[in-house]
């Protein structure tokens, strides 16, 4: 295929593909690249992707074919692609299947897609060890509660397996949708919702049932999972990420299905009971008495017969959740997220053990079409006084982020955004506890954190959220699970170094579309040449993926 000067690709032999934000095509091109290869960097003038087997697969699952990879490439690319990346697109597409785990009696099969790959498994350290009793040339017999185990290790070793040994059926559960909502409103399922519930299910074969759901916060992956529970009518287990979820779950299951009130039970620290449809939190699961004690509540896994479970900010699955989750391959799960970056790098085991991304809608595409805010990202950098330079200079490493974290002159700037957004309604976020205590004394506003009981926090959201209280501050809690549709302004004055999970929650806090269709803002008050501009510039990435592009504002010295 002929290349072009103006292309905004330039594909490289070791898996990297640039793209020139400055090319004329860069935007079209940023979109035919993103579902099958991850950002890595974003500078001014050129980002970097990479190729690698889990973006790959990931893209198979959601049927973008090798030949659509490679002719992406081709069409893009400004010099030609490499045929060793041509070749490595293809053989790694082909792999996603190559091994397929079936139901063979009481047992599993494990059918290979010929007698090379077979022996090679066989053979492998970690893989071999679960494929000794041979059936024929291609094919093994399982012990059924190695399921999962084999499909981690099968990721690890290059093969992924797709999974069609189908799933046990959990008891019934009546459920409809309403068409008008419990408070009065009306309610229809949005088309991308109804279509990433289908990917996921897949008309109930046994290749759906199981894998993750990506849409930005504000685009209803409650929904998503509301109407996954209709699709399939079996007993539900829903895993959140606090308290605040597990209530919000709950009012969006009485406000728009049939349930009742004692159809829905919870098991949280407040009260420990199951029902056809129950709410829990990760952190419940993961409680134990001392570092040496088991997990007593993981025991809820087993409390009923789930026909469907779902990992709500399934990036946030905690290891010994995952531990029994590769227990629970017969059961139908589903992962909700924004994101499927994980800092600690187990993209491959939620692949592996939830399933492959079965939906994922660029955030762009939804704010195009009104669905999510449109909001502009803004990173405001700060300087630091010269006593609090020498201080940072003569600090540690680690005491060198929290010392330009808390750089005391970021709240001139702060009360600079409240007074120029005094009619928005705004959400201050910060990572540090000491922090945001002494900026909601500063500007009078209710704070939020790990240690605000229940009750408060519902009376300071719903004051929010009846437009009572224009400002909250909150700390970590304040990424995940608050339901403020008409917040607009988020001011983040410090965050969890890189973190990229942290920077896409934090932005959909604001993206719910607003009623008169006010803008979004998003600010990152970052203290100048320190090391936080660089864990901002790494913050950055998955939404610079997405299609966002931030402003650099520089103040002048103190």
């Amino acid at each position: 295929m002929a290349t072009s000067a103006e292309n905004a690709l330039i594909v490289q032999s070791d898996a990297t593909v640039l793209l020139d934000v400055h090319s004329p095509g860069a935007e079209e091109a940023r979109i035919a690249l993103a579902p099958f290869a991850e950002l890595i960097k974003s500078p001014e003038h050129l980002h970097t992707y990479r190729l690698t087997p889990l973006s790959i697969w990931n893209a198979r699952a959601t049927g973008v074919t090798a030949q659509q990879m490679v002719e992406a490439l081709r069409q893009h690319s400004r010099y030609g692609v490499p045929p060793n990346i041509e070749r490595e697109v293809t053989d790694l597409a082909a792999r996603y299947g190559r091994v397929v785990l079936s139901r063979d009696g009481e047992a599993l099969r494990c059918t290979c897609h010929d007698e090379a790959t077979a022996e090679r498994l066989a053979r492998d350290r970690d893989v071999g060890r679960y494929l000794t009793d041979r059936i024929n040339g291609t094919s093994f017999r399982l012990d059924p509660a190695t399921r999962g185990i084999l499909k981690q290790t099968l990721v690890g070793a290059g093969f992924p397996a797709e999974d069609v040994a189908g799933y046990v059926a959990g008891e019934p559960l009546a459920l409809d949708l309403r068409m008008t909502t419990a408070s009065g409103a009306s309610f229809r399922v949005r088309d991308y919702q109804r279509q990433a519930t289908e990917s996921f299910y897949i008309a109930g074969s046994e290749r759906g049932g199981s894998g993750v759901v990506v849409l930005p916060c504000g685009a209803g992956k409650t929904i998503v999972g509301i109407a996954a529970m209709e699709m399939i009518g079996q007993t539900t287990l829903v895993l959140s990420t606090s308290l605040t979820a597990v209530k919000q779950w709950r009012r969006e299951l009485l406000d728009k299905t049939t349930l009742r009130a004692d159809d829905i039970a919870e098991y949280t620290g407040e009260q420990k009971n199951t029902g056809p449809v129950t709410l829990t939190t990760y952190q419940i699961l993961t409680w134990r008495a001392d570092r040496a004690s088991e997990f007593p509540h993981l025991e809820l896994f087993r409390a009923r017969s789930w026909g469907l479970i779902i990992y709500d900010e399934v990036h946030l699955l905690p290891a010994p959740v995952f531990r029994a989750t590769a227990d629970l391959q017969a059961r139908r799960r589903l992962g909700l997220t924004a994101t499927l970056v994980r800092e600690d790098g187990r993209e491959g085991d939620v692949f592996a053990l939830i399933g492959p991304k079965r939906f994922d809608m660029p955030w762009k595409d939804l704010e195009r079409q009104a669905w999510i805010a449109t909001s502009t990202c803004v990173e405001v950098r700060v300087p630091m006084g010269a006593e609090l330079r020498m201080e940072y200079a003569l600090a540690d490493r680690r005491a060198q982020f929290r010392i330009a974290s808390e750089n005391p002159a970021k709240m001139l700037h702060l009360r600079d955004l409240l007074n120029r957004f005094s009619d928005g309604r705004i959400l201050v976020l910060g990572g540090y506890l000491t922090q945001v205590e002494a900026i909601a004394k500063e500007i009078g506003a209710p704070l939020i954190t790990g240690q605000t009981v229940q009750r408060e926090r519902d009376r300071i959201y719903d004051s929010f959220r009846r437009g009572e209280l224009h400002c909250l501050v909150l700390s970590k809690v304040g990424n995940f699970a608050i339901d403020l549709p008409n917040a607009d302004v988020l001011i983040q004055v410090s965050g969890t170094f890189g973190s990229r999970q942290e920077e896409a929650q934090r932005l959909g806090r604001i993206l719910r579309p607003k009623q008169d269709g006010r803008t979004a803002h998003f600010f990152t008050l970052v203290s100048q040449e320190t090391r936080e501009e660089e864990f901002a510039h790494h913050r950055k990435l998955f939404l610079t993926e997405q299609g966002y592009s931030y402003e650099i504002q520089l103040l002048d010295g103190c």
